[in-house]
């Protein structure tokens, strides 16, 4: 454990010079700006979502300004501004006229904004207290984390209460974010004595970049940031663990530090008792109980799945293959390894190697595969196609093998061997918008199924990519038509598609109000091109390259099978549930009668079980049954054997009474197959 008082006077070495270069820093950008003012002053227009335009002084309003014209309730309860489309302090001047959206706690980009702003709280108690090195610290979908690397190898100890302490004090005192533009000479002065936030400049800073000020922690960050800590009034710092520098082994060992923030207490109570029930649905313990999987130290994210769970597993998939074949999918079977030249060519070499699995054989190196879409590029290439046989839509439930950090693997939500209902469209550029369209449709039939709701994102070129930038743009151009065209609301989540193409992200909304991304349509300009994929096309046979479209519904079928448990509680509805029916005897003189029952309802493709224990109670039975969440319970006594009947009765203790053991199949099975959720109530 990290010694703080000796920690602290470390940092009072560096913090020292850094917060006294950074004041010059800041008078002298502040005289630029001034500068600026004077020479570049005029009155702005500023338009606001509902149509009203206010007017302000470019170089001296500000949208906090602004939102106080407007309402004091929405300056109290904005988080951060876009203006004209990007991020912007509600302390920055606007420089021009500008259309001006004011984002709270409610909006996802408000949100990442409030937690990185919390982050530097964090980071600020972290040098406070042990004086590292601070790395890495970034928002995340669910709070925040800020790594630091701390001096002889050094781990956090039981430290968590006092950096909440530091952080709340820092909250109390409503200090401001000060921003200032600093150049790429002044930002490798100003952070010397941090390597890594100098390896950060060296890759990333050209000419330029920001630093914020936040109390005694100055900070390489692109904001934006919320205007004080004041606004951050629920603060709870959640664990810390290890981790290393950019997620790589090989590189240097840090210390992290969760945390999770809210603009009001009562949110924060809120998410304490959400996180509660969370634990409760925990689909570790929900897979466990229920005998579903389990997993093994020698074969580390590597699922065993148990017979009850397999059934889940494939009702899953056979889910997915009845709508293959109302879409016109054609599933096939591909390789699980490969020759390294097949991703040499494919790029994945490049741009993933280091999370394949490789091997030699023969001296030559192979590969497992971590996705389907090079080989179903080979597919289409091994032999001459016509423009009449496009699209070409091939799907493949193929098993895939990523090299996960074993410190990131956690239950079914990320594992080393997974499968998914992945399928690849090969088509031309004048179907690319009816196979988009039809993509949506597909998810939006699955989901709806499920009982979810969505939110979607177009993802756009990020920084690494491969390829031409019109390509990029046409692509984006083409699957933007498409969002528009479905009529949901989606986001724009810039710079977050894949290295060789954008895609539109789908994060599903489960019964506790979290979401997870699962779902994904990717266009591809740049596999086709690699492959040197071609079709003979309709004018004369001229040879035109096809445009590949990568889609997944459910995703990792292990990942969504984790967020149905959760979902669900555990309580399957009856159409994926492996306790669909639970036979219980009365008494021994019934129990011939009670198999016969059994048997005829398991040959209808039932998952069905008997519990014939003499040795327990009737009501005991009923109760255990209704535990383990069996959908439908059927007692059978003398008078059911002698009428050839059962009495129904479901885990939620409602009672149906006698049924007619044919007429309970034909109802039982109309309910598996139409998939409803709520066969118990509707029976």
């Amino acid at each position: 454990m990290v010694n703080p008082l000796s920690a602290s006077r470390t940092l009072s070495l560096f913090a020292r010079e850094r917060f006294l270069l950074f004041e010059k820093l800041k008078v002298q950008y502040e005289a630029r700006l001034a500068e600026r003012a004077l020479e570049h002053s005029r009155i702005i227009k500023v338009s606001l979502p509902d149509g009203k335009q206010l007017t302000g002084h470019s170089w001296k309003t500000t949208p906090y300004d602004i939102a106080l014209q407007t309402s004091s309730a929405l300056a109290r309860g904005a988080i951060v501004a876009k203006a004209n489309g990007v991020l912007y302090d509600l302390n920055r001047p606007l420089e021009e006229d500008s259309s001006v959206e004011f984002l709270t706690f409610d909006s996802r980009e408000g949100q990442h904004v409030f937690w990185h702003s919390s982050v530097h709280i964090l980071g600020l108690a972290m040098e406070q207290y042990y004086g590292g090195l601070l790395c890495h610290g970034p928002s995340t979908d669910n709070g925040f984390f800020y790594d630091m690397s701390l001096p002889n190898g050094a781990v956090l100890g039981s430290d968590l209460p006092e950096l909440e302490t530091i952080c709340k004090e820092t909250i109390n005192h409503k200090i401001p974010f000060e921003r200032v533009e600093v150049t790429r000479e002044d930002l490798l002065e100003l952070f010397k004595y941090n390597k890594f936030k100098l390896r950060v400049i060296k890759e990333k800073v050209k000419s330029s970049s920001t630093v914020y000020r936040c109390g005694s922690l100055v900070d390489l960050c692109q904001g934006p940031h919320v205007r004080h800590t004041g606004q951050i009034r629920a603060l709870k710092l959640l664990k810390n663990s290890s981790s290393f520098w950019k997620g790589d082994p090989t590189q240097e060992g840090l210390q992290r530090v969760y945390g999770i923030s809210f603009p009001d207490g009562k949110l924060l109570k809120g998410w304490e008792k959400a996180q509660e029930e969370a634990n409760n649905r925990d689909h570790r313990k929900i897979g466990r109980d229920q005998g579903l999987f389990f997993f093994h130290d020698l074969s580390p994210g590597s699922c065993f799945f148990l017979p009850r769970g397999t059934h889940i597993y494939n009702v899953l998939i056979d889910f997915i293959k009845s709508e293959y074949r109302k879409r016109g999918f054609t599933e096939v079977i591909t390789p699980n390894m490969y020759n390294n030249k097949l991703w040499e060519t494919s790029g994945h070499w490049e741009h993933y190697g280091k999370n394949m699995f490789s091997f030699k054989v023969e001296e030559e190196t192979f590969s497992l595969k971590p996705m389907n879409c090079p080989g179903h590029c080979l597919m289409f290439d091994h032999r001459p196609r016509s423009w009449r046989e496009l699209p070409v839509r091939l799907a493949d439930f193929g098993v895939l093998h990523r090299n996960e950090l074993s410190g990131a693997l956690s239950g079914l939500t990320r594992v080393r061997r997974f499968q998914q209902d992945d399928a690849h469209i090969f088509c031309s550029m004048d179907q690319l918008e009816g196979e988009i369209n039809g993509c949506l449709d597909f998810l939006r039939t699955v989901y709806s199924v499920f009982g979810f709701t969505f939110k979607m994102f177009l993802s756009t070129r990020p920084e690494q990519f491969m390829g031409d930038v019109e390509i990029w743009q046409k692509a984006e151009e083409q699957l933007e038509r498409s969002l528009n065209g479905f009529g949901q609301p989606w986001e724009l989540n810039p710079g977050d598609g894949a290295f060789y193409g954008p895609k539109i992200d789908i994060q599903i909304k489960d019964a506790m109000g979290r979401y997870h991304q699962c779902a994904t349509i990717q266009l591809d300009f740049q596999l086709p091109l690699r492959f040197n994929l071609s079709y003979a096309g309709k004018t004369d046979g001229a040879v035109e390259r096809p445009v590949m479209i990568h889609r997944a519904v459910l995703g990792s079928v292990e990942r969504m099978m984790a967020i149905l448990a959760e979902n669900y509680a555990g309580k399957w509805p009856l159409w994926l549930s492996p306790f669909q029916v639970m036979v219980i005897p009365v008494g021994p003189s019934v129990e011939n009668y009670a198999w016969e029952v059994q048997r005829t309802i398991h040959g209808a493709g039932f998952m069905v079980d008997m519990d014939s224990d003499q040795g327990t109670t009737l009501n005991k039975k009923i109760r255990k049954a209704q535990v383990s969440q069996y959908n439908f319970i059927l007692v059978i006594g003398d008078k059911e054997k002698q009428h050839g009947t059962v009495n129904v009765r479901t885990r939620d203790n409602k009672q149906h009474g006698e049924r007619d053991l044919m007429v309970l199949l034909s109802r039982l099975t109309e309910l598996r197959d139409s998939r409803v959720s709520n066969a118990e109530e509707i029976f």
